[in-house]
């Protein structure tokens, strides 16, 4: 059975960072690529970043590149989405993804599996 779960959101000011793990089991993490979403209420689930199976390629939504690094460690079966300089509309619900294949996917129906999701909170 595969299972990815999330940790590491919480409530933070705006400005703070915060950095979110996703742990992978049930599945040969390393042939897979992964992905961060987040989703707010009302709107659709939106990419954030994605990385390839090996990390050497990655993938950032416009309104997180430069405040936001994702990588991978396929030894602790483990993707992280640090983020930095957060902003009031950050506040979502962050999931991670996981799909088979060598390249990265920005559209959701790409991606097979999913987490339950952690809540980021930014206040202002």
């Amino acid at each position: 059975q595969v299972q990815l779960v999330e940790s590491g959101g919480g409530l933070v000011q705006a400005g703070g960072s915060l950095r979110l793990s996703c742990a992978a089991s049930g599945l040969s993490f390393s042939g897979y690529t992964m992905a961060w979403f987040r989703q707010t209420p009302g709107k659709e689930r939106e990419v954030v970043g994605a990385i390839t199976w090996s990390g050497d390629s990655t993938y950032y939504a416009d309104s997180m590149k430069g405040r936001s690094t994702i990588s991978r460690d396929n030894a602790r079966n483990t993707v992280y989405l640090q983020m930095n300089s957060l902003r009031p509309e950050d506040t979502a619900v962050y999931y991670c993804a996981a799909r088979t294949g060598a390249y990265f996917s920005t559209r959701r129906n790409d991606y097979r599996y999913w987490g339950q999701g952690t809540q980021v909170m930014v206040s202002s």
